[in-house]
């Protein structure tokens, strides 16, 4: 434990002298731009596998790329994929979330649950509680401890659940949410430096995200009663320790009211594309009268954002908490403005891409590591165990998933596409190793948080506490989520409606 606590304590230091992911991402344009100029110069080169052209570096340091550079700028940020994407899900999500509706329904999941079922259900709401993006972790967490405390079982327990819960399985869930949006967006940036036509659907994950999270929450569910359960044991609270009133939390009779005709809101509402959909004729089939070819797939950010638009102006009606229609449009505008420190890193992250591909470096560097990696004869399974570790890695200093995304995704996307595997099959991939190292990493904001509240249980708990209560988590949500992608790979079962796992 001690070699545990030195480790993570040697990466928060290294961490910390990290710059800001902004910075970063400038930081690596500038290198992108230096490195153009140098392998152009010593006239670096490889040949396509898909066309027989060679393909070579071209420097942003010419006058060509010196009007890229400044020219296209604005461009670049305007088409970055998951800039509009992201943009359209947050203003249907933040109607649903400044109306009380998601808090609402992560309450009411977890406080009229049997005793014998409270693990499993505060396992499974934290899991899809990222439908709630980050407020899921100071909303949710603090109940989860409540809910625990109040059957007569340690908050400290109840509170390494939900953290774990939240935390390690952000990017499971029961429902499409904003990260779905968002990495989608990365990826098909990253797809289009090999193919500029290709796009991943915010869907192409659904079928794996949506298993995994019932099957990472029976693997927490075990793990909490056959080992955490022991480990809380050791870090009882304080006997004069605050642990808050659960009364406050339970579900008002405007509340339950307004749950309901939020979900016969959603029933209708899906019920009603279900229907249109049926006619072999339907509008919303795609060209060749197909369901995968269907707008609704390749719009479905925007589907989603009604979603959420419709059952959060219902349930805000319904309370009280949107009194008149004209609360609704400042409700979205909530959600723009706390998208703005995403939109600042999209600006830095789109000209990285933009510099990234237009120089030819993607090209260069994913057709040489691919046959680089083709000629060792690696199999794929050790190939993607090489990329879950690297990512998980990773993960611990760059905490942000999208930023650590947005840097990775350009270099192996187009690599395993020349490789053959999907850009879908990478993201799969790349939301185990992003999850997993979540609920270890100092360098989290989140994990400051939980130990914060955790002293307020038992006040000489301390990163050591901690680090005892989580790296159990960490570790079996990577090593069963891995094996259960493979089994699932292996299987040959879509990732999600019409993703392939070749390309």
């Amino acid at each position: 434990m001690r070699l545990t606590i030195g480790a993570l304590s040697a990466i928060e230091r290294v961490g910390n002298k990290l710059p800001h992911p902004f910075w970063l991402f400038v930081i690596m344009a500038g290198l992108v731009i230096l490195a153009s100029a140098a392998l152009s110069a010593l006239n670096v080169s490889v040949v396509s596998p898909a066309d027989g052209e060679t393909v070579s570096v071209t420097s942003l340091l010419s006058t060509e790329g010196i009007h890229f550079i400044i020219g296209d700028a604005i461009s670049n940020f305007a088409a970055f994929p998951p800039l509009p994407l992201i943009v359209a899900v947050m203003i249907g999500v933040s109607v649903a979330e400044q109306s009380g509706l998601i808090t609402a329904a992560l309450r009411g999941s977890v406080t009229r649950v049997p005793k014998k079922w409270l693990t499993f259900a505060v396992v499974l709401t934290g899991i899809s509680a990222s439908v709630a993006s980050d407020a899921a972790y100071v909303v949710y967490i603090p109940l989860a401890a409540m809910v625990f405390k109040a059957v007569g079982r340690s908050p400290i327990l109840g509170l390494v659940v939900g953290f774990g819960s939240v935390s390690a399985g952000y990017n499971a869930a029961l429902t499409i949410t904003l990260t779905d949006a968002l990495m989608s967006g990365l990826s098909t940036s990253a797809a289009q430096i090999i193919d500029p036509g290709y796009v991943v659907n915010p869907l192409a994950n659904f079928f794996f995200t949506f298993v995994s999270a019932i099957f990472l929450a029976i693997v927490i569910t075990l793990l909490t009663e056959l080992v955490l359960v022991k480990l809380s044991g050791n870090a009882r609270e304080d006997e004069d320790a605050e642990i808050g009133d659960l009364g406050s939390m339970l579900l008002t009779d405007s509340e339950r009211k307004g749950m309901r005709r939020a979900g016969l809101t959603l029933l209708v509402y899906f019920g009603l594309i279900a229907a249109m959909l049926a006619p072999p004729a339907s509008p919303l089939r795609g060209e060749d009268g197909g369901l995968l070819s269907s707008p609704l797939l390749s719009g479905v950010a925007f589907v989603l954002a009604i979603a959420f638009l419709l059952v959060g102006i219902v349930y805000g009606r319904t309370t009280g908490s949107l009194p008149t229609m004209a609360s609704v449009p400042p409700a979205m505008a909530v959600g723009v403005r706390e998208l703005a420190p995403v939109l600042v890193l999209f600006f830095a992250a789109a000209q990285f891409i933009a510099y990234f591909s237009w120089s030819g470096m993607a090209d260069v560097i994913a057709i040489s590591g691919a046959n680089f990696l083709e000629s060792t004869g690696v199999p794929p399974a050790l190939l993607f165990v090489g990329f879950l570790v690297l990512a998980a890695i990773l993960n611990v200093f760059i905490t942000s998933g999208s930023a650590q995304w947005a840097l990775i995704a350009p270099v192996f996307i187009p690599m395993f596409m020349l490789m053959g595997i999907s850009p879908e099959t990478t993201q799969a991939l790349y939301r185990i190793a992003d999850s997993a190292t979540n609920i270890i990493s100092p360098m989290s904001a989140y994990f400051i948080m939980v130990l914060g509240l955790l002293q307020k249980y038992r006040k000489d708990a301390g990163v050591g506490t901690m680090i005892s209560l989580t790296l159990p988590i960490s570790i079996t949500v990577f090593v069963s989520w891995t094996l259960f992608f493979f089994l699932w790979w292996g299987l040959g079962i879509p990732l999600g409606p019409g993703t392939p796992y070749t390309y």
